[in-house]
């Protein structure tokens, strides 16, 4: 199964009061046809899909006539999570419209946290993957605020509810992959800041918590995750000691933050990555079979 994760597209954002949506249309343009040129199976994108929590109308037009148009080729899922830029419930709004056509919506945190774990079938109907959909945890949605509380305190409490939000979306996804005639592999989605990520000034990238807490270390996400694609930071990374595929915001938001080549994706392909289950990427495209062999191609 050939997957392409992606995040931070920040569609309506600007450069020095400048809009940017022919930009913003030639990239939509250019990914459309590389998900069609690699046959690519489904698309995760994981988050901050708009740069503001009311977009404009011509970059909500922009976001609503790529999914109708991906609807129409050979890929057969898709699945959005929202990032710390989106409204939750703007992106939820057509959620059940757009699940009629395979693509399948988390903005606000479910009631039942079971409902961010999908099971995703074939075209004959059969299993093929689980994706366990992780929106932007907000800090209300992880942790109750007490009165007099340290610094120390809140960010433990965040930590900590990060940290049992995934646990239980595993033991959910692994429980449900139990009970199938065949095991599926498993991905994780998420929009938040992995301890020892980069960043740099002017990329545009906000703190997630007040503080700048919960920087959240790579071993919380469970083993049983053959992937985990993150959103949020907007340049090359290393997470949990190893190189990962390039991560680039889809546009520069400062001059002085240079693309390699248009769109700000690099220009060429990277093979034989080491074995990582924790990366955060802007386009990555990955195999997942069932004995763990994994082939990844980045642009």
């Amino acid at each position: 199964m050939r997957i392409l994760h992606t995040a931070d597209w920040h569609l309506g954002k600007s450069l020095f009061d400048r809009d940017r949506y022919d930009e913003f249309e030639a990239f939509l343009d250019w990914l459309l046809q590389a998900i069609i040129e690699h046959s690519v199976d489904a698309v995760l994108i994981a988050g901050d899909i708009f740069d503001t929590t009311a977009p404009t109308n011509r970059a909500q037009t922009l976001y609503y006539d790529f999914l109708s148009r991906l609807s129409k080729t050979n890929c057969r899922h898709v699945v959005v999570t929202a990032g710390n830029h989106d409204s939750p419930s703007f992106l939820d709004a057509p959620k059940a419209i757009l699940k009629s056509f395979h693509i399948h919506v988390v903005g606000e945190l479910p009631e039942d946290i079971a409902d961010e774990v999908l099971l995703l079938n074939d075209p004959q109907g059969n299993p093929e993957l689980i994706v366990c959909a992780v929106p932007y945890l907000r800090d209300r949605d992880i942790r109750k605020s007490e009165p007099g509380e340290s610094l120390e305190s809140k960010e433990e409490k965040l930590r900590e509810g990060i940290e049992r939000h995934y646990g239980e979306v595993a033991r959910i996804a692994q429980q449900t992959n139990a009970g199938l005639n065949r095991p599926v592999p498993i991905v994780a989605m998420g929009h938040l800041f992995t301890a020892g990520g980069q960043t740099v000034e002017g990329d545009g990238v906000r703190n997630l918590y007040v503080g700048n807490l919960a920087h959240i270390e790579s071993n919380i996400f469970h083993e049983c995750f053959e992937y985990v694609a993150l959103g949020h930071l907007h340049v090359p990374q290393k997470v949990g000691g190893s190189e990962s595929p390039v991560s680039k915001e889809l546009k520069r938001v400062n001059l002085n933050i240079l693309p390699n080549s248009a769109f700000g994706c690099p220009t060429q392909n990277l093979h034989g990555f080491s074995h990582h289950r924790h990366t955060n990427c802007f386009i990555c495209f990955f195999h997942l079979r069932l004995h763990g062999e994994r082939n990844r191609t980045c642009f």
